[in-house]
Parts: structure tokens; C-alpha cells; sequence
């Protein structure tokens, strides 16, 4: 199976002004083919506000799940590609307005409007931790990549940076948590975070806040490099992967693009260089006009109020989701509208991201997999075990804490089609003794000596040679000297030239 990239989308009901939700029909995850946009599958039955979804792609020999808080109840909905009803309901202990998964989805992070946050491991339902992290409502809760730092941005303004494993740390537990640091150069509620790639601390974050403006961060120094103003608040922001540029959007529909890197003509005819935009630090502020900056158009006017943004895998298309339901495709390149995915008109766009289409995916079960029905594929690629989460911290239920693994999937029946890269364990273990395993004639440190016994016979005929050279020399400048002596009789009677 050739690979497929697919859209994977949440929706909910559209706010009313006057407080509840009303809605055409119910929220769901879907999935669209992002080369034609046709519906893939869809998985009913949930109503999540932004930041409040999340996903992980089927890797690892596990299938990839999805999650939801509901935002008119104290539920977590889970669903996996290989059902298309909800695998399991999760009672919390409030409700949350934010949500968030590491890569590995080992440990799930939920935010609440009085400022606490929650962390559990998904696999046992265990509670590890929860606390007031901040004066006000957690908006935007991430892991950076490698899940070593979760992050919270509030109302209060604040970014809270806190290391998971002080917060699973079990001596620990009685002590309230303390941020690693805190990012506090916002005025105004930070309503994004965008964590780049790389471990912690060799990474960069960008935030983006109503104070109409998104900061550039060095998680390694705990510094601002750059400030990026706009000429109006910012709901979201993207990065691209390659961190050359990104795109931030504010209520009203306007999308602003970034560049973080610009071209720079060099005296003396030196050609073009590339230099990085900004990073004087608090200082350093670039600010941004209502059409973008001068001398080149970089505003997107969807028209719209936009409700979520990413990029495509290969850097090339922009997808934006609105408050109308609608998914706009934009050339990143050029900015051209190349079409419009209209699907889900009357409901809100709440989550968007893209992937590679799920070999378990219900109703297209990969052929690669040599499997003949939907239920044998769930014997090669099982489901990522969720259990139920804990609405409090219970010590005995730590204490018994089994830690889970996946074991390799092992089969009486050779498998169909086997493919040319297999490595059988017994020519693996023939390879890997004939690279190891001395022969029975040295001892194992026989090499090394032979080795050095050669070095030093080279090293002595390597003198040898050199002390010839040295006498072939010495002849030869006595023979010049003579020659020198004879052909000028004026120094041949100078006792300067004696010896």
C-alpha cells in the first residue's frame, strides 16, 4: 500500500452568543482523504471545544487512538481506528478545557477553568498528579516532543513549564509541584502553544497570545528571542516542521505569515545570503501592518472566524478549519485557494491535523498486513490499551502499579508473502557469532597483539630507511661543496671554508 496522507478533523456544535451551544447535528472525528477530500470514515457522537481533542497515529505495533473532552460534560471519549463507535467513556472529575497527549500516549494532561491541571497514565488510569497551576482558566496544555515537559498557557497570562518526572516522581507526591520556569512576558491570556521538534531543553516554543502578539522562546536558555506584534489578537498559530516560518490567525478571519529566515544581498557582489529574522531577545520586536510587512503580501483573509490551522506533511498545502464548518486548502506558496471541503457546514471545525492514512483504519484494512477480514487485523495490530481514569490519587492503587509492555507478535503460521527484507533469527545469529566470536586458534586479545607487533616492525624499518636517506643526502652535499671549491679558487685558500 503506497502511502496516503488523510485529514483528520473534529467537529462540534456552533457557540450562540447567548451561552449554549446550538448545533444542526452532532460533533464528530473525521477523516477525509486530503488528495480528493472524500470521507474516509467518521467516528460519531462527541462535542469537544478547541485544545480540548488530541491523537496518536497507529505505530509501534499498536493502533492509534483518539480522544475528546466533552464540553458539556465531565466525560472523556476515547475512540480507536478500528471502531467506529466509541471504544470507551471516561468519567473525570471535572470538566476540562484543555487536553493533551505525549507521542507515545503514555500520559494524557487535562486542564480546568479554575486553573488545575491533571496528569494520568493512559494505559493503568492511574492518577499521578493534580494542582493549581495557575490564578485562572488553563487554555492550551502540550508535551514537548520527547514528553519529558508538559506546558500550560492560562487566562492569567502565564506558561507554566513542569517536569513529568517530578510530577510521577512517587516521593515526591505530598509536595505541591513547582514549575521548572515560567514564561511570563505576555500581558494579556496566551491562547496557544506550539512546541518545536527536538528533546527538551534543545527546542524552541512559540506562544501566542490576545495581546496581539506570538513570542519566540528558547526552552535551553529559558529566554525570549523575538516578539512578532500584530495588528490584532491571536487565536492560533502553526509552526512548520522545518521551523522556516509560521502562520498565525486572528478571530476575524486574518492569517498572517511568518518568516523566519530572509534572503540578504552581500557587498562586494558576494551573492545572496540567508540570515535568521529577529533574535535580539525582550528587546526585539518586529511588528506587522494590516497587509503583512512592506514590500511583500503575506495576509490570507479567510473571512471567517478561524477555529484551527496545521500544515501538511510535506510543507506545501495550509489547512485552515472555521467556525462555519468549512476546511479551506491553501497553496502555501503562492496563498491560492485551491479548494474547499464543505462537509461539515453548520457545525464548528474544532481540531485539525494531518496524517498518514491508518493501515487498521476501519473499513480499509491495509492488504500489507495479510490479513483477510477486519477482525484478524486486530490480531496483527491490537488496540493501545486506555483503562478508565482515576478521579483521585490512591497510593495502594501506585503501590500495585504493574507496569505494561508490548511483546512481539509471534505465529505457528508463516505469514503470506514474505517479504525479501526478512531476517530470520537463525541467520541472524550465524551473522552475528561470526562477527563476535573468536576463532579457536587466538585467544581473544591475539588480534591486538599481532596488530601492535606489526606497528613496531614498521616503525623500524620505517627508521631503517630513513637513516639511508640521511646518508644519500650527507654524499651529496659533500660532492656539491668539492665541486663549489674547485670551480672558484679564491675560497679554496679561505680558512673559513675549513671543516
Amino acid at each position: 500500500m503506497g502511502l496516503q496522507e488523510v485529514i483528520l478533523c473534529a467537529t462540534a456544535p456552533q457557540p450562540s452568543d447567548s451561552g449554549p451551544a446550538q448545533a444542526s447535528g452532532p460533533g464528530a472525528f473525521v477523516l477525509h482523504d486530503l488528495q480528493t477530500s472524500n470521507v474516509l470514515s467518521s467516528f460519531k457522537q462527541t462535542n469537544s471545544a478547541p485544545h480540548c481533542s488530541a491523537f496518536v497515529e497507529t505505530k509501534d505495533g499498536q493502533g492509534g487512538i483518539m480522544v475528546a473532552a466533552q464540553s458539556d460534560k465531565t466525560l472523556l471519549n476515547v475512540y480507536n481506528f478500528q471502531k467506529d463507535q466509541i471504544a470507551l467513556k471516561v468519567v473525570l472529575p471535572e470538566k476540562l478545557t484543555c487536553l493533551a497527549l505525549d507521542q507515545k500516549a503514555k500520559y494524557c494532561a487535562g486542564g480546568t477553568a479554575q486553573g488545575r491541571i491533571y496528569l494520568w497514565e493512559v494505559v493503568s488510569g492511574i492518577l499521578y498528579h493534580s494542582w493549581d497551576a495557575h490564578y485562572r482558566q488553563v487554555n492550551v496544555l502540550t508535551f514537548t516532543y520527547d514528553g519529558a515537559i508538559l506546558m500550560s498557557a492560562s487566562e492569567d497570562s502565564g506558561v507554566g513549564v513542569w517536569s513529568v518526572s517530578k510530577l510521577v516522581d512517587d516521593d515526591l507526591q505530598n509536595n505541591h509541584p513547582l514549575p521548572q520556569f515560567t514564561l511570563s512576558d505576555h500581558t494579556l491570556p496566551v491562547v496557544d502553544i506550539v512546541c518545536g521538534l527536538g528533546p527538551f531543553p534543545m527546542c524552541r516554543i512559540l506562544t501566542g497570545s490576545l495581546d496581539h502578539t506570538v513570542k519566540l522562546w528558547d526552552l535551553g536558555t529559558q529566554s525570549l528571542i523575538t516578539t512578532f506584534h500584530f495588528p490584532k489578537p491571536i487565536r492560533c498559530i502553526v509552526w512548520d516542521i522545518t521551523e522556516r516560518l509560521f502562520f498565525a490567525s486572528s478571530p476575524d478571519g486574518s492569517i498572517y505569515q511568518v518568516n523566519l529566515f530572509r534572503e540578504r544581498e552581500v557587498k562586494n557582489n558576494a551573492g545572496p545570503f540567508i540570515e535568521a529574522v529577529g533574535g535580539a531577545g525582550a528587546s526585539d520586536v518586529i511588528r506587522f501592518d494590516v497587509d503583512g510587512t512592506a514590500g511583500q503580501k503575506r495576509l490570507i483573509d479567510v473571512g471567517q472566524p478561524v477555529t484551527a490551522l496545521c500544515i501538511s506533511l510535506n510543507g506545501s498545502l495550509l489547512l485552515v478549519g472555521t467556525a462555519s464548518g468549512l476546511i479551506h486548502v491553501y497553496d502555501i506558496s503562492s496563498h491560492q485557494l485551491l479548494r474547499t471541503i464543505s462537509t461539515h457546514k453548520g457545525l464548528s471545525i474544532s481540531f485539525l491535523a494531518t496524517m498518514l492514512k491508518p493501515p487498521d483504519l476501519v473499513g480499509h484494512i491495509s492488504l500489507s498486513l495479510n490479513v483477510a477480514s477486519t477482525a484478524d487485523a486486530r490480531d496483527v495490530m491490537p488496540v493501545r490499551p486506555v483503562a478508565s481514569f482515576h478521579r483521585m490519587k490512591d497510593m495502594n492503587a501506585r503501590e500495585l502499579h504493574e507496569v505494561s509492555m508490548m511483546l512481539p507478535i509471534t505465529s505457528e503460521t508463516p505469514q503470506i508473502g514474505r517479504c525479501e527484507y526478512d531476517y530470520s533469527e537463525s541467520e541472524f545469529q550465524k551473522d552475528l557469532f561470526s562477527f563476535v566470536q573468536p576463532t579457536e586458534a587466538e585467544p581473544l586479545g591475539a588480534p591486538l597483539t599481532n596488530r601492535v607487533a606489526e606497528l613496531e616492525a614498521e616503525v623500524e624499518q620505517l627508521k631503517e630507511q630513513l637513516g639511508k636517506a640521511k646518508g644519500v643526502n650527507d654524499a651529496i652535499w659533500q660532492v656539491v661543496v668539492q665541486k663549489a671549491l674547485k670551480g672558484n679558487p679564491a675560497l679554496e685558500g679561505d680558512d673559513s671554508m675549513d671543516g
